[in-house]
């Protein structure tokens, strides 16, 4: 089978590995000119995850390349530390940027590649899919999985404009690279005044920074292609913050990576219409603040192979599948999230002084490790199908 994957950060090439473990036939299109190196750290906790890094094959490349990150302080404007949180609650087993996740993936992927293009339009019939795009000829091809993100394509093409399934969770978020100019050593400071959090945290052992943003805001208007707008509104978001917010938005002119998005979950009541599946955040984003979006990636990917590959290629008994395991487990991902929002941009002040007041007090508590646990809990939800015996050898280009 000749199977189109529209995305190329974490759930399309690991969806393409298992695809051509299984003998199957892929190509990826990405709208970005080449891979997109940097962004924010993802994590992978507890067995579901690093099983399915390991029989990919890549979870010692994935360890060599982790952030080491120890604890994270969070401090008063004045730069006083207030209390610290472990880095098993948010860096969870292995940590990697996920740039450098992007990499790794790619390259186990070894798959063929349209970069600097996107779908326009598909159009399906009883034989497969014919698919045109911005800039190389239509292809056919027997099925098309969208695993282009929050915002993705393929699912609007398939089922509908994209405001019929994003929930807004009343955060917005932006990250970028910088140097390392508060000589953070594999650690992070937060700030954390009414309604918004700045974070900068070291990067590639030491050898750069990343700058994180979180602002309460209803959902705002913009061109999620014009990045002076999304500079320009976090920058009058955060004027006049305190600590080290106004040297960090000056860097942020000069950045040459930039995200910025809402924080926000995408609900649809099927995942799959025809020959059409959607894959990771495109169809079930448990929320950027979850620390799960990666980890259901990769499990999304692994179930999905392998049930297309049990199936024998009959995309409706393999969707039907895939989602039956995947949903529970998706699900339990965004019940998680929408309380990670909530506590970590707080409502108003009297909230926000309890809540710096409790990490000056956690690291003596009984209970300091519940929060950790309950977020390996969320992640080990789901007994992994095994298809090992399914595995056929074959690459084929």
């Amino acid at each position: 089978m000749d199977i189109l994957i529209s995305g190329a950060s974490v759930a399309g090439p690991a969806l393409a590995h298992w695809l051509r473990r299984y003998g199957f036939s892929t190509t990826i299109v990405e709208r970005a000119p080449r891979l997109r190196d940097g962004g924010h750290a993802v994590d992978f906790r507890g067995r579901a995850h690093l099983s399915v890094l390991r029989q990919m094959g890549i979870l010692d490349e994935v360890e060599r390349n982790r952030t080491g990150m120890g604890a994270m302080s969070y401090v008063n404007a004045a730069g006083r530390k207030l209390g610290s949180i472990p880095a098993d609650l948010f860096a969870g087993d292995v940590e990697i940027l996920r740039g450098d996740l992007a990499r790794i993936l790619s390259d186990a992927a070894d798959v063929e590649y349209l970069f600097d293009d996107s779908v326009t339009s598909l159009a399906e019939d009883a034989q497969g899919v014919t698919v045109t795009f911005e800039r190389h000829p239509a292809r056919r091809f027997d099925l098309v999985i969208g695993a282009d993100g929050l915002h993705s394509n393929v699912r609007a093409l398939t089922f509908g404009p994209e405001s019929q399934f994003v929930r807004h969770l009343g955060v917005h978020c932006a990250v970028f690279p910088l140097d390392n100019y508060l000589d953070l050593d594999h650690t992070g400071l937060a700030y954390r005044p009414a309604g918004k959090m700045v974070a900068v945290y070291s990067a590639r052992h030491n050898a750069e920074a990343r700058a994180m943003f979180l602002f309460g805001s209803p959902p705002l208007t913009y061109d999620r292609r014009d990045v002076t707008r999304q500079k320009t509104l976090l920058a009058e978001a955060f004027a006049g913050v305190g600590w080290e917010t106004a040297t960090l938005l000056d860097r942020m002119w000069d950045a040459p990576d930039f995200y910025f998005d809402s924080v926000a979950q995408i609900r649809l009541d099927r995942w799959s219409k025809g020959r059409v599946a959607l894959l990771g955040d495109a169809a079930y984003s448990p929320c950027l603040l979850s620390g799960m979006g990666s980890g259901l990636a990769i499990v999304g990917a692994y179930v999905l192979a392998g049930e297309l590959a049990a199936a024998r290629g009959d995309h409706r008994v393999a969707f039907d599948a895939y989602e039956r395991v995947m949903r529970p487990y998706a699900e339990s991902a965004q019940k998680s999230g929408e309380g990670v929002s909530k506590l970590m941009v707080p409502e108003g002040k009297v909230v926000t002084a309890l809540l710096n007041q409790y990490m000056r007090i956690m690291p003596y508590l009984p209970g300091k490790q519940m929060a950790a646990t309950m977020a390996r809990k969320t992640a080990e939800a789901i007994t992994l199908p095994d298809y090992q015996h399914l595995r056929t050898g074959v690459h084929r280009p």
